[in-house]
């Protein structure tokens, strides 16, 4: 089984902020993660759609 990677529609970002604090969020093409520099946290985005639970963000390193 071959894995194919989803392409994120960046026009989603338009209606999308952390969770947390309601801040912006920015798109990280390599890591496929969603930053919120505000938080400290960066949410996954899996098969072209973001994961938007905080307890499924990683914490960004210091």
């Amino acid at each position: 089984m071959t894995e194919t990677t989803v392409e994120f529609d960046r026009r989603m970002l338009d209606g999308l902020v952390c969770p947390q604090t309601q801040a912006v969020l920015r798109y990280n093409a390599e890591s496929q993660e969603l930053i919120s520099e505000a938080a400290g946290l960066a949410f996954p985005i899996r098969e072209g759609i973001p994961v938007m639970l905080i307890d499924e963000a990683r914490k960004l390193d210091d």
